[in-house]
């Protein structure tokens, strides 16, 4: 056993993950269960049990009421436990997912579309068409004209300049998404000269961050005077906000003692987004921007995937990226972000800051929980991990014939509930190619909007909605004080392969995330962000 495994009956997972039998032998009380013997090794779990083949039992180290609009994110989705022990620590995990959701995947043809087929086991209603294709293009122009052609029936992230084209043309409908999200300067403090603070401060006043959104963005999107946006609980209106002063942004660069000109590198991808409409030109207008106050920007443009990768590790000085809500509260932009178990993008965490944060996700008062994230707010004005600049307006946009369209604000776009009279199929097109069909280690929204209609966690978000509603669970609910949390799993559900669905496939699921040292813990580049930003530390270190 490894240093923080604990026996809890003799059906545990181990460190291989590996089980020699069937979860069939509950009736003679083999409980699969995974847990640290204490809290001491940082993290919130402190174990997920199987009290019976269909109720699971989280304990936590310390209360999060937050617990169920995390666990229905798609990065906490469910796979099959067969499939885990047998094919989890491969490379064809990745593309070849057995999911309980109303498709299955028909096939992926790298570089062009993914085929959905409707799954013949689904729990639920089928879905309205048989068949989704999923396709991609980063360009706008190209996506509305492919939808213009009959081409496609949906797009998503229609282009600030054709939004009153197509709501005032008969034959489209527009489906506005409100701006619940953030597009943002992103600044590593630990690649010098920005871990100045006077640096990273001058940066802020150095970026005119209306003449951005009035330049670039749709009508209606807010300029960011924090990190979260308006719709979003923990949002403080008199929270401080750095405004654009150029003059100042000079004298903070005088006072850092850094020589100027500055020389480094903001790195990007063309990758088309809820939070910025148009990346390449929107990076260029900063680089002019922050050549005005003496800090001269290359422009580094990179694929989207390798993009990611170098964030979340924090291996980029400055970068361009934003966030789109999963769930409307603050832990969902602040944990991930700026917590414990956050993102490495902005180089060294501040302990006042996580500490804040730690203690607001714990609370359940709304009152006590404003206060908190005020302070957090000003925390993180003063440090300038990053610059907030927009909280954009987005869309999707259909023909007008489609049934059952819209435009998720949550989670993505189920097609299950898509009508297309003319033929048996709904076909859209996104911007660009999902990373991989293992979202639970991904963060990529495009990546999600494939994965979710495949696979499901044990709780989801109503359509068009920010609420929880059952899933994979048909009830949860928590002791007094949120520390326990008890899932009541949805009798007679099947996985796409015929396979059928219990405990056993949840703890094994969160085992391979929770788990560092297990040879599952591996994804496409091991790093399980959400969890990690979500329940503050893995079980184990990682095998040298």
């Amino acid at each position: 056993m490894r240093r923080f495994l604990h026996i809890i009956t003799p059906w545990i997972i181990t460190a291989a993950l590996l089980w020699a039998a069937p979860l069939d032998g509950l009736a003679q009380g083999s409980l699969p269960a995974i847990a640290a013997p204490n809290c001491d090794y940082g993290g919130e779990l402190k174990s997920i049990e199987a009290l019976d083949a269909l109720t699971v039992q989280f304990t936590l180290c310390y209360p999060d009421p937050g617990l169920p609009a995390k666990v229905a994110l798609p990065a906490f989705a469910i796979h099959s436990a067969e499939q885990l022990r047998t094919a989890g620590a491969s490379a064809a995990f990745l593309n070849s997912p057995v999911g309980t959701g109303p498709y299955r995947l028909e096939r992926w043809i790298a570089g062009e579309e993914i085929v959905f087929s409707a799954n013949p086991y689904h729990w639920g209603a089928p879905p309205v068409e048989p068949s989704v294709i999923l396709r991609w293009n980063s360009e706008g122009a190209a996506r509305w004209a492919a939808l213009q052609n009959g081409e496609v029936d949906g797009i998503d992230n229609v282009r600030p300049q054709d939004f009153l084209e197509i709501d005032t043309n008969g034959q489209y409908k527009l489906y506005p998404r409100s701006p619940a999200n953030v597009f943002y300067l992103g600044i590593n403090n630990t690649v010098p000269p920005f871990n100045n603070p006077n640096v990273r401060l001058a940066m802020a006043y150095a970026i005119n961050k209306q003449e951005i959104v009035a330049t670039h963005f749709p009508p209606d999107t807010i300029t960011a005077s924090q990190f979260l946006p308006p719709s979003i609980f923990g949002y403080t209106a008199d929270a401080n906000s750095i405004p654009y002063d150029p003059g100042r942004a000079q004298q903070l660069l005088a006072e850092s003692g850094v020589p100027l000109p500055i020389e480094t590198t903001l790195s990007y991808r063309e990758a088309v987004r809820v939070y910025l409409p148009e990346p390449g030109v929107v990076a260029r207008d900063i680089q002019a921007q922050l050549a005005e106050v003496g800090i001269n920007v290359t422009l580094e443009l990179m694929d989207s995937g390798e993009f990611l990768d170098a964030v979340d590790s924090g291996q980029l000085s400055l970068h361009l990226l934003g966030w789109d809500a999963d769930y409307p509260d603050a832990t969902n932009f602040l944990d991930y972000h700026f917590g414990a178990g956050g993102s490495a993008q902005f180089g060294a965490k501040d302990s006042r800051l996580t500490d804040v944060l730690a203690r607001a996700g714990r609370l359940s008062d709304g009152a006590e929980r404003l206060r908190l994230y005020k302070e957090a707010n000003n925390l993180i004005d003063s440090i300038v991990p990053m610059v907030p600049i927009a909280h954009g307006i987005s869309a999707t946009a259909y023909a007008a014939r489609i049934r059952g369209a819209y435009s998720s604000l949550f989670a993505a776009e189920q097609f299950r509930v898509m009508d297309d009279p003319n033929d048996d199929h709904i076909i859209f097109l996104q911007n660009a190619e999902p990373l991989s069909l293992y979202c639970n280690d991904e963060s990529d929204g495009e990546t999600f909007r494939a994965c979710e209609q495949i696979n499901e966690s044990l709780l989801g978000y109503e359509l068009s909605g920010g609420d929880v509603v059952p899933a994979l669970a048909l009830e949860w609910s928590a002791n007094e004080d949120a520390t326990q949390w008890t899932f009541k799993l949805r009798p007679n559900v099947q996985f796409s392969d015929g396979s059928s669905f219990d405990a056993e496939d949840v703890i094994l699921t969160w085992a391979a995330m929770w788990d560092a040292s297990s040879p599952l813990h591996q994804g496409r580049i091991g790093d399980f962000s959400y969890f990690s930003s979500f329940f503050g530390a893995f079980l184990n270190a990682p095998p040298s």
